[in-house]
C-alpha cells in the first residue's frame, strides 16, 4: 500500500495560500485606489454639474455614494478572506513544524494536569514535550477540556469504535479539517461563556412575557414616532416634545432595570456565538458518509438547523449590545423600548432551544477532539487504528514505538501479553530502554482507548484501567519523602487490585527509596499479590534476582530484558526487547567512565 506524504500536502497548501494571499493583498490595494478615484471623480462631477440641473447633481452624488459603499463592502469581504487565508497559511506552517517534531512552542495543557493521577505524570501527558502538546488541535476551551479528559480516562468501547470510524473519514478530508480549525481560531469559545448561557437558560424568570406587551410595544412605538412627527410638522412644540420624551426615557429606564440580570448573563458574547454558528454550520454542510458523523448532523438538525438557531441568537445579542453605545441606546430605548423587544425575542428563543444548547456545545467539543485525532491520523500514515478486544487481558503490538520520539531515532518493538494473573519482569542495563518501552506501552494504550491511531503497525488491547508507578517525587509542602510518595502510589494500585478491577499495571524500579534487601522482599510480595488477584503487570527492574520468581510461578511470570553490547569499554544499545534475563549489565563501565577506580 502506497502511503500519502503529509509533508507534501502541507507544503503544497502552504504555497497555495501564499499565492492566494499575495493576490488578495493586491486586490486590497486596487480597492483602496478605487475608493479614492470614486470620491475624487464624484466630487469633480458634482462640481462640474452643480451650476446646472440639481437632479443630475443628486443622481451623480447618490451613484458615487453607492459605488463607494459597494467597494467598501467588497473590501470588508476581501479583508475577511485575507484573515482566513493567513490562518490557513499558519495552520500548514505549524503542521510542517510538528512533522519535524518542533512542537514545544504549542499550548502544553499544563492547566489540565492533575496533582494526583494513576498515570498522567509517568507518561508525560501534559507539559512541555508532552502528548497533549504534540496532538492537540482544539481551540475552544470545551474541546481542550474534553481532550484532556479523554487522555486521563478511557472512553467506552462503543465510543472508541465510533471515533475510529469518524477519524478514518476525516483523516482524508484535509481541507475540512483545516477550515474547521481556521473558524475555531477566530475567537476562543470559553467555558465561562457556556456557563453564562446555561445560567440564563436555567433562570425561570421571563420578564415581559405577558401577552399585553405585544400590543404595548407597537402602541408605544407609534406614540413616540407620532409625537416626533408632529414636532417636525410644527404641530407640537419642542418644549412639549421634550417633556414627553423625558417621560418616555424614564419609563424605558424603569423597564430596563428588569433585564439587567439577563444582560449580565449574555452581554459581550456575540463574537463567540458567531464562531459557534460557523463551526456548527461547517459540520452541518459537510458531505459525510461515516455513521457517527451523520449522527452529528442529525443532532444539529433537530428543531431546525442548529446554526440557524444560533445565528438568530447572535443577531438578538448584537441588538442587545446596543447598550454598549450610550447615545444609540438612549435613542432606541426611548423611542422603541429596545430592551423589551430584545428580551421578548430572547424569551422566545429560550423556549425553542434551551433543551438543545448544551448538547450543541458538547457536540462541538467532540468534533474538535475527533478532528484533532484525525489530523494525527493523517500526519502518521504508518500508524494503525487499534483493535479493541473484549477479553481481559489481551495485548498485542507489532512494531510499537513511542509517538513522541522522532521516527528517525525511534526503535520499535513487538510484544504480546495474554491472560490474567500475568507478571512480566523486564531486566536490563542502564539506559538500555526499559523505561521508554514501558512508556511506549502506556502512551499507546492511552491513545487507543480514546479512539486514536497508535504508533504501531498492528495493535490490539482490551479496555482496561491503566495504572503506573514510574516517576515519583517528594512533596515538601506535605513533608512527603520520595519513598513515602511511592508507597502512597502503590497503595492506590493495590486497592484497585484487591477490588478485582480490570487493570493493566506498569511499574518501573519500585521501592527504590529503601535498601536492596527490603526492595527485593517488597517486590516479591507485590508480584505474588498481583498473581493471586489475577492482575496483569509489567515490572522493569535492575534486581536480576527477581527473575528467579518465574520458577516458583510457572505460567504466571515471563522474563524479558534489554541489554547493551560492549566493545573496547564502549556501550552500544539496540533498544530491542528480548526473551530471558539480562546478563550483561553496564553500571560498572559507566562508573569507570566518570573516574571511579573499580577493581
Amino acid at each position: 500500500m502506497v502511503l500519502h506524504q503529509p509533508s507534501s500536502v502541507y507544503t503544497k497548501n502552504y504555497q497555495h495560500y501564499q499565492t492566494l494571499l499575495a493576490q488578495l493583498h493586491q486586490r486590497k490595494r486596487w480597492l483602496g485606489w478605487g475608493r479614492l478615484l470614486v470620491v475624487v471623480g464624484t466630487g469633480l462631477l458634482v462640481y462640474q454639474l452643480y451650476p446646472m440641473l440639481s437632479l443630475q447633481v443628486i443622481a451623480v452624488g447618490l451613484l458615487g455614494i453607492g459605488v463607494f459603499l459597494a467597494l467598501v463592502a467588497y473590501d470588508v469581504k476581501n479583508n475577511q478572506r485575507i484573515d482566513a487565508n493567513k490562518r490557513l497559511l499558519h495552520i500548514n506552517e505549524e503542521e510542517l513544524k510538528i512533522l519535524g517534531h518542533q512542537f514545544h512552542h504549542r499550548p502544553d495543557g499544563r492547566a489540565f494536569a492533575p496533582t494526583q493521577h494513576h498515570y498522567a505524570n509517568d507518561l508525560d501527558l501534559f507539559g512541555t514535550a508532552s502528548l497533549y502538546q504534540f496532538i492537540n488541535r482544539c481551540h475552544t476551551e470545551q474541546g481542550c477540556q474534553l481532550l484532556a479528559d479523554n487522555l486521563l480516562a478511557a472512553i467506552p468501547t462503543t465510543h472508541i469504535l465510533d471515533r475510529q470510524a469518524a477519524i478514518a473519514e476525516l483523516s482524508m478530508a484535509t481541507d475540512w479539517q483545516q477550515r474547521f480549525q481556521m473558524l475555531a481560531q477566530q475567537s476562543t469559545i470559553t467555558v465561562a461563556t457556556q456557563k453564562r448561557i446555561t445560567a440564563w437558560i436555567t433562570d425561570t424568570s421571563q420578564p415581559f412575557e405577558s401577552g399585553y406587551w405585544q400590543w404595548v410595544l407597537w402602541v408605544y412605538a407609534a406614540f413616540t414616532l407620532g409625537v416626533v412627527g408632529l414636532n417636525l410638522a410644527d404641530v407640537l412644540s419642542t418644549a412639549l416634545l421634550s417633556i414627553i420624551l423625558a417621560c418616555c426615557l424614564l419609563f424605558s429606564f424603569y423597564q430596563s432595570k428588569k433585564v439587567q440580570e439577563i444582560y449580565q448573563h449574555l452581554s459581550k458574547m456575540a463574537t463567540e456565538i458567531s464562531v459557534l454558528e460557523k463551526l456548527l454550520k461547517h459540520i452541518e454542510t459537510a458531505s459525510f458518509t461515516a455513521a457517527p458523523l451523520k449522527a452529528w448532523q442529525q443532532v444539529l438538525s433537530q428543531n431546525g438547523q442548529a446554526s440557524i438557531q444560533i445565528n438568530t441568537l447572535k443577531k438578538i445579542l448584537q441588538r442587545f449590545d446596543a447598550r454598549l453605545n450610550v447615545y444609540l441606546f438612549l435613542l432606541l430605548n426611548t423611542l422603541f423600548l429596545w430592551d423589551v423587544w430584545q428580551t421578548r425575542a430572547l424569551n422566545k428563543w429560550k423556549q425553542s432551544n434551551s433543551h438543545q444548547l448544551n448538547a450543541w456545545f458538547a457536540l462541538l467539543a467532540e468534533a474538535e477532539v475527533t478532528n484533532t485525532l484525525s489530523i494525527l491520523a493523517f500526519n502518521q500514515p504508518s500508524w494503525c487504528l487499534p483493535s479493541i478486544s473484549s477479553e481481559y487481558f489481551h495485548f498485542q503490538a507489532t512494531a510499537l514505538g513511542h509517538p513522541l520520539i522522532h521516527p528517525d531515532k525511534r526503535i520499535d518493538n513487538s510484544f504480546t501479553l495474554d491472560g490474567t494473573g500475568q507478571v512480566v519482569l523486564i531486566t536490563g542495563s542502564n539506559m538500555a530502554g526499559k523505561s521508554t518501552f514501558l512508556r511506549s506501552l502506556g502512551v499507546n494504550m492511552v491513545l487507543a482507548l480514546m479512539g486514536s491511531k497508535v504508533c504501531a503497525t498492528a495493535f490490539t488491547v482490551c479496555n482496561s484501567q491503566l495504572l503506573s508507578s514510574m516517576r515519583v517525587a517528594d512533596n515538601l509542602a506535605e513533608s512527603t519523602s520520595t519513598f513515602y510518595a511511592e508507597l502512597k502510589k502503590l497503595k492506590s494500585i493495590i486497592q484497585l487490585v484487591k477490588e478485582r478491577k480490570q487493570v493493566f499495571i506498569l511499574l518501573d524500579e519500585i521501592l527504590r527509596g529503601t535498601n536492596s534487601l527490603e526492595r527485593h522482599t517488597g517486590s516479591r510480595a507485590l508480584i505474588k499479590q498481583l498473581i493471586a488477584q489475577q492482575s496483569v503487570a509489567i515490572l522493569a527492574t535492575h534486581d536480576v534476582a527477581l527473575a528467579e520468581e518465574a520458577a516458583h510461578h510457572t505460567g504466571h511470570i515471563a522474563n524479558y530484558h534489554f541489554d547493551a553490547q560492549v566493545q573496547n569499554e564502549e556501550l552500544f544499545f539496540d533498544y530491542q526487547i528480548k526473551h530471558g534475563v539480562c546478563t550483561n549489565l553496564n553500571a560498572t563501565i559507566l562508573m569507570r567512565k566518570i573516574g571511579l577506580e573499580i577493581d
